[in-house]
C-alpha cells in the first residue's frame, strides 16, 4: 500500500524558513521511478502546483511564485522528499500536500497518491 506522510508545517514569521518532508512507503522512489510533487491550497483558492522532482531523472521544477525561495531535495536512502521553503512570506500560507505519481505534471490530478497535509502559517 504507498502512503505518503507529510511533516513539518507549523507557524513562523515572514521572512523565515521551514522544511517540509515527505516520507514515502509502498514504493521506492528511485527504483520505482515516481516523482514527488508538493502542492498547496489556501482556504476558498484552488490547489496549486508548487514544485515537483522526478525520481527517473532527478530533474525538479517550481512555480514561479517560489522560485529563488524554496528548494525540492530527496533522500533516497530514506525514501523522504524534502521542501525547504525559505523567506516565507504570508501568501505562502496554507496546507501543503505531497502527492506521487510516475512524472511531473502540472494538474495535480494526474497524481495518484497524496498525503494528509501539512498546515502552514506565516505571520506578517
Amino acid at each position: 500500500e504507498v502512503q505518503l506522510v507529510e511533516s513539518g508545517g507549523g507557524l513562523v514569521q515572514a521572512g523565515g524558513s521551514l522544511r517540509l518532508s515527505c516520507a514515502a512507503s509502498g514504493f521506492t522512489l528511485d527504483v520505482d521511478d515516481y516523482a514527488i510533487g508538493w502542492f498547496r491550497q489556501a482556504p476558498g483558492k484552488e490547489r496549486e502546483g508548487v514544485s515537483c522532482i522526478s525520481s527517473s531523472d532527478g530533474r525538479t521544477y517550481y512555480a514561479d511564485s517560489v522560485k529563488g525561495r524554496f528548494t525540492i531535495s530527496s533522500d533516497n536512502a530514506k525514501n523522504t522528499v524534502y521542501l525547504q521553503m525559505n523567506s516565507l512570506k504570508p501568501e505562502d500560507t496554507a496546507v501543503y500536500y505531497c502527492a506521487a505519481t510516475n512524472a511531473c505534471y502540472s494538474d495535480y490530478s494526474w497524481f495518484d497518491y497524496w498525503g494528509q497535509g501539512t498546515q502552514v502559517t506565516v505571520s506578517s
